[in-house]
């Protein structure tokens, strides 16, 4: 009898460097961190590996579970992972991607972390939420000099130490957030968390928050409303006497996506914490930890679709169909360009901000910065979801099963828009910088000019955009297109100095040149696709 079920025509398994990635090295070269290469390389393999792959399913199937009480009925308000979840969060913290940065007095130290952030975040998603924050936390802590003194350092370990105990007995921490509340969502002036004094310096926080990311950290920074205003605090799980603080973990949230981290509802039961800067200026306090947050927000981004144009492309050079290759399909290639540019494009930009992060004496690097990471946080992470649904497309049938491990990749795509501010809250900050740092839009325009006369179609975009910034009239209203062309000039700008000729043209000639459609896969004809998918080629 014929045989029924005679496998061929499939995609080999992909493994490979995830840090072999022309983009991304050519971006760490225009940093001070050229000497973060070969431990990019080790962790670009590892992440690549079968093996990690292996447990980035496993902890993805796996959910974390809440353990409110233990068998005896003692409350113990614990979140129970699989075992790979550790052996991924172990490899995050030994190479420094939490606070390292920090203490790290080599030139170039944050570009460095950034790149390899962007590598690993493809290995697994779920667990650079407790990485990212516990990098953020450093610099708000820090307005509390003995607060930090007591924890920076733990932070800023390369160990990993997993457990429910006092901070100060452990040899490295993770730090988490508790901002957001159920009746004000991004609005977190109308918190009614309430923190009273102590009297012996500490404060007592009663509260329900209504999101709380990795509520298995040993530390969290939370906003609540002190006698003098909303103010930021520190609360650990454990108190130095040894006794639990009562946070009492109410339920994880059921989520989209980011499955195999923990987010919670939370009740603060008299828990105790310490203030961190002044009552009263608790935003204030907190927002250089949004602006971490929001870079590794792009760079997450970057990374999805990084992961994603490479798998696309992978899977079409396999897979034939009418005769010959996808990839050698002209309106396949036109597709698997398209994300390629993107992918491109967010890196660049993700890239150029984390370089300023080491630049923090320099006014104009930080005026960019506070301007460049609105923008981008807005563009990039808004772009991921469409580039994800159209690369898990160029799987056909076979991108929509588990197994391909693109479903999952679609559904962690939208976090990074809503997380630390969704779309319109990222665009009115970018023009509230604007109104109150003007001195950062000269610095953005400085920037993007070191492209002029490079394309023309830059140029009249560049030009187009300093007109629609004079207009001030309903300038709210139109917040979403200026930021956005504000996004993809900074992008331009990038690639236009830096990245190949195919690359560049194609995106001035689409992005700016209106020779372009809606969907991707719309590139005008003359592209030379072959050469930008080529390097997204494993």
């Amino acid at each position: 009898m014929p045989a029924t079920h005679e496998v061929f025509n499939q995609v080999p398994p992909l493994e490979h460097d995830v840090a072999a990635d022309p983009a991304l090295a050519e971006a760490v070269g225009r940093t001070e961190a050229s000497w973060v290469v070969d431990e990019l390389h080790e962790l670009g393999r590892l992440a690549g590996s079968e093996r990690v792959q292996e447990w980035s399913r496993l902890v993805n199937e796996n959910e974390p579970v809440l353990r409110t009480h233990d068998r005896y009925g003692h409350r113990i308000d614990e979140v129970e992972f699989h075992p790979h979840w550790h052996d991924l969060m172990n490899v995050a913290v030994s190479h420094g991607l939490q606070a390292a940065p920090w203490r790290d007095e080599r030139p170039g130290a944050h570009a460095a972390r950034a790149a390899k952030f962007y590598v690993w975040s493809q290995s697994e998603a779920g667990h650079t939420c407790p990485i990212s924050m516990t990098y953020a936390a450093v610099p708000a802590l820090r307005a509390n000099p003995e607060l930090a003194e007591r924890y920076e350092p733990l932070l800023a370990s390369t160990e990993y130490d997993f457990g429910l105990r006092e901070p100060g007995t452990k040899r490295g921490l993770i730090a988490g957030m508790s901002m957001t509340e159920k009746q004000g969502g991004s609005d977190v002036r109308a918190n009614t968390t309430a923190a009273r004094p102590a009297g012996d310096g500490s404060y007592r926080l009663v509260g329900h928050k209504w999101f709380t990311s990795a509520p298995m950290s040993d530390l969290f920074l939370t906003l609540a409303q002190a006698p003098g205003g909303l103010s930021c605090f520190l609360l650990p799980r454990v108190l130095p006497d040894g006794s639990r603080n009562p946070i009492r973990l109410q339920r994880l949230k059921d989520k989209l996506g980011n499955r195999s981290n923990a987010s919670s509802e939370i009740e603060y039961d008299d828990a105790v914490g310490w203030l961190v800067g002044e009552e009263g200026r608790g935003v204030r306090t907190i927002i250089e930890m949004v602006n971490n947050t929001r870079l590794d927000c792009a760079l997450g981004s970057a990374s999805g679709m990084r992961l994603g144009a490479v798998r696309a492309v992978h899977h079409a050079t396999h897979r034939h169909a009418f005769g010959k290759a996808l990839v050698d399909q002209p309106l396949m290639a036109n597709v698997l360009a398209d994300l390629v540019l993107e992918a491109e494009a967010a890196v660049a930009a993700s890239m150029r901000l984390a370089a300023a992060g080491d630049r923090r004496d320099d006014e104009q690097e930080q005026a960019f910065r506070r301007l460049g990471l609105a923008v981008t946080k807005y563009w990039v992470c808004k772009r991921a979801p469409m580039h994800a649904a159209e690369a898990l497309e160029c799987f056909g049938g076979n991108g929509y099963v588990e197994e391909s491990g693109m479903p999952r990749l679609y559904r962690e795509a939208p976090l990074m828009s809503i997380w630390e501010g969704s779309g319109n809250v990222a665009a009115l900050d970018a023009l509230r910088a604007m109104g109150r740092q003007p001195e950062s839009v000269a610095a953005f325009f400085a920037e993007v000019e070191l492209a002029a006369g490079g394309d023309a179609r830059l140029d009249d975009a560049v030009d187009r955009l300093k007109k629609d910034l004079s207009d001030v009239d309903d300038l709210e209203f139109r917040a979403r297109r200026v930021v956005e062309s504000m996004a993809l000039v900074l992008q331009g700008s990038l690639l236009v100095r830096h990245a190949p000729r195919a690359v560049a043209d194609a995106f001035c000639g689409t992005r700016f040149g209106g020779d372009w459609g809606v969907a991707f896969g719309t590139l005008p004809a003359g592209t030379d696709t072959s050469a930008i998918i080529a390097r997204a080629r494993v």
